[in-house]
């Protein structure tokens, strides 16, 4: 849905290189410091407020970064509010330029920059929250896509008019409608009534719209990835310099109570988290809940980069290996442990999810399965409390090291697992583009 009202910065290409979009040019400064943009000119934003210019787009990632909800508010401010020693210019309404104080890795700064992708940004006008505030303006936005809104109801609907005469392309049709729709079966129902024109669906449902007169079946290649999450796994101090407050490593057995590496502890929990790894058959969860719609992943964000992961990474699926790491390591009976699928829209995320504790069960582990709204899982993986697994789908990435970032204590985000040695060695792969490595 953003993607019809908003646009970013940048539009990925299939190749993964950034093509223009809201930002007709760009360049940055042999020392990786200085962004100079240039941008396209007479983009109206939707309900009369005007060109978009220099302005609206330093507001716009300013209020991005202020929200503090974007998983990248933290790397957003970082960026436009500035480093110690950075600035932002305003040089006329179409050029705007950024001094980071810092060497930024082009890769990183496209990211959130982009359109379409779980971490893009796009550009709202600044006259607008002016009128009649910042919290009205987020219900009713005036951006710059093809569509506008003009009306909306909270998990009911939202109704789009086409933008006449957009800049890129005018729609082909007049009004565009989202029902918000949570069961499946009635949304294929609908779908086959003819009372709504196309629907996310879930593969099991795949047989039914086949056998459907007239329907066309859509597919995104690479759009998207899942894994799982351990969390728990927090060393050292957080953003603020304080020990982090969650760290159980009792009641967690994935967790080592050690941060060194080569400690007992740690590589007690090391076989604990390989023996979750291997359990899972993970071709036969492509194979049946997706229907052969995809392939297995070993690492998290790798996907359209297995060409430069280590062979090392993939563990094949060995549930009797993973039997005898947990019994060499003191679970023969195995443990306990919380599961929470990110209910988010992707394809068999919850049947997925359940899967998974299918396989952690059979070689003992007993899961408590806990379904909420992500509304309502989130907030724990943002203030680092969360204490279990959680079943996680994310775009697909410009870059495997954008993934790593959420290893990092400064991002708003996180995927349970901080460590010194990822605070090093992060920033320094993420600083291999400055060095034109890339």
């Amino acid at each position: 849905m953003a993607s019809s009202v908003g646009e970013g910065m940048f539009a990925i290409q299939q190749d993964r290189s950034a093509g223009s979009l809201l930002a007709e040019s760009w360049s940055i400064s042999p020392d990786f410091t200085t962004w100079t943009f240039t941008l396209q000119g007479e983009v109206q934003f939707h309900k009369g407020y005007g060109t978009m210019n220099a302005e609206d787009v330093l507001y716009s990632y300013q209020q991005w970064h202020e929200g503090a909800l974007h998983p990248r508010a933290e790397i957003i401010g970082n960026f436009w509010a500035g480093n110690e020693g950075g600035f932002q210019e305003i040089i006329d309404d179409r050029t705007i330029a950024v001094n980071t104080g810092v060497p930024w890795a082009q890769v990183r700064a496209l990211e959130f920059m982009r359109h379409l992708g779980g971490t893009s940004t796009w550009i709202v006008s600044k006259a607008q929250s002016d009128e009649i505030g910042a919290e009205a303006a987020s219900k009713d936005i005036a951006a710059t896509g093809p569509w506008e809104i003009v009306d909306h109801a909270p998990d009911e609907f939202w109704k789009f008019a086409a933008v006449r005469d957009h800049w890129r392309q005018t729609p082909f049709f007049e009004e565009l409608i989202y029902w918000s729709i949570p069961e499946e079966a009635t949304r294929v129902a609908a779908f086959q009534a003819e009372q709504i024109d196309s629907f996310d669906m879930s593969l099991e449902f795949l047989p039914t719209i086949q056998d459907t007169d007239g329907a066309v079946v859509v597919g995104v290649p690479g759009a998207g990835q899942a894994g799982f999450n351990l969390y728990g796994q927090t060393y050292g101090t957080d953003r603020n310099g304080n020990v982090y407050p969650f760290f159980d490593p009792a009641n967690n057995p994935w967790v080592s109570a050690n941060g060194d590496t080569e400690s007992e502890e740690w590589h007690r929990a090391l076989k604990v988290r390989k023996a979750l790894a291997i359990a899972i058959d993970r071709e036969l969860i492509v194979g049946e809940l997706l229907s052969g719609f995809g392939s297995p992943l070993s690492l998290r964000d790798w996907m359209g980069f297995e060409d430069r992961a280590d062979p090392s990474w993939v563990h094949e699926y060995d549930p009797d290996l993973a039997r005898q790491l947990l019994a060499e390591v003191g679970y023969p009976d195995g443990f306990s442990i919380l599961l929470t699928p990110a209910i988010r829209g992707a394809p068999a995320e919850v049947e997925a999810c359940e899967a998974v504790a299918l396989f952690w069960e059979d070689i003992g582990i007993r899961v408590d399965m806990q379904l909420i709204p992500y509304a309502a899982l989130r907030p724990g993986l943002v203030s680092r409390d969360y204490q279990g697994a959680t079943c996680l789908s994310v775009s697909g990435r410009i870059s495997p090291i954008i993934g790593m970032s959420n290893y990092l204590k400064n991002s708003n985000f996180s995927y349970g697992t901080e460590h010194a040695w990822l605070e090093q060695h992060v920033p320094d792969a993420l600083g291999q583009g400055t060095r034109r490595c890339w």
